[in-house]
């Protein structure tokens, strides 16, 4: 079965052709970062414009690299939540429009959850064996910090998330603060590579690491708004040490970051008795979280899952490949049945060996 994957839930308008679920016979992405650059983050009425005069030109642009055409395609499946809701629209409407028109299935697929399955994209082994599970999920990006268990029948479930800023967040307006251009994430990942992450005591919140017990509902969640202030501190403390320790300032609140995810997903591992941890998301395109994370895996035994970064970053590859699952499932919808929404619950993971 190939099914066409549309994603334009922020900046990124993505098509996708992806047979059987696991086979990517095209990837296309067209991104709007240079657009929203001056701005410092992503507008929505501003994103929505680019995804109208995008989408066509990207859905056939992911065809011609198929070598396919539209009578080739068995399904569509497409982002519907969460996300920006005038970006979802575009993608949503091209795609009820395209459904209905060829009269095949469409599905609706959460975002967050598409990230997930980005990962296993190349992993498909890993999902037909239930001894690897349950998986867990740790899923970084800049709408999303959160860790989730897949147990063998994907029942999946949130673990633990952000209580206020995303990790991808944290890092863009730290960036911004220190006057480096966005996104800020892959800029910091650059400079902390010459930088002492030991140069600052930044704190990492919700760990104890301050003397002060995490209550028990928050042992795996997150909160990144306490290391973002106290970078600031140290700036109005000193203005000058931006262009005396730069890339120690960034070292430096990057580890914090960084030692948080991996202290939080170390310990839920632990806890639910993880076989797998899959790193996902646009911040899992970062260097040292991945390197953190596996080492992390490597010592404990357990297996390291991350997607080539290709697959980190918002794309249409994840989205279609889930959506063959649910198809394969009975998961599929009339064009009435997808609406662009904020809601984003889980559900069942229909790629779970026991689902």
């Amino acid at each position: 079965m190939l099914v066409l994957g549309i994603e334009s839930s922020c900046d990124e308008t993505a098509a996708s052709l992806v047979e059987d679920g696991f086979t990517v016979r095209s990837s296309v992405i067209s991104s709007q970062i240079a657009k929203h650059a001056q701005f410092g983050g992503v507008v929505p009425e501003l994103a929505a414009r680019e995804h109208l005069k995008n989408i066509a030109p990207v859905v056939e642009s992911a065809l011609r690299e198929a070598g396919a055409s539209l009578n080739d395609i068995d399904a569509v499946g497409v982002t519907n939540r969460p996300g920006l809701v005038p970006a979802l629209l575009v993608g949503n409407a091209y795609a009820k429009g395209l459904a209905a028109a060829r009269n095949i299935p469409i599905v609706g697929i959460n975002h967050f959850l598409g990230h997930i399955y980005g990962a296993f994209l190349e992993n498909k082994e890993l999902l037909e064996d239930k001894n690897n599970f349950p998986i867990l999920a740790l899923v970084v990006s800049g709408g999303h910090t959160a860790i989730v268990k897949i147990p063998a029948d994907g029942k999946a479930s949130i673990l633990g998330s952000t209580l206020d800023d995303a990790a991808g967040e944290a890092l863009d307006k730290a960036a911004k603060a220190l006057g480096l251009p966005y996104p800020g994430g892959p800029v910091i990942d650059r400079l902390s590579k010459e930088g002492n992450p030991a140069a600052f005591a930044f704190p990492r919140s919700l760990t104890g690491a301050a003397g002060k017990a995490v209550s028990p509902e928050h042992r795996f969640d997150f909160s990144f708004s306490g290391v973002k202030t106290s970078l600031l501190y140290a700036l109005k403390g000193d203005e000058s040490i931006v262009k005396t320790r730069l890339n120690d300032l960034a070292a430096s609140f990057q580890e914090a970051v960084i030692d948080v995810l991996d202290m939080k997903s170390r310990d839920a591992a632990k806890a639910i008795g993880a076989k797998v941890v899959c790193l996902c998301g646009g911040v899992a395109c970062n260097s040292r979280l991945r390197e953190k994370i596996a080492t992390s895996c490597q010592k404990r035994g357990r297996r390291f899952v991350c997607a080539p970064p290709k697959y980190c970053t918002d794309n249409a590859a994840m989205i279609g490949g889930l959506a063959w699952h649910y198809l394969k499932h009975g998961g599929n919808a009339d064009v009435f049945g997808i609406n662009a929404r904020l809601e984003s619950s889980l559900g069942t993971l229909p790629f779970a060996p026991l689902a």
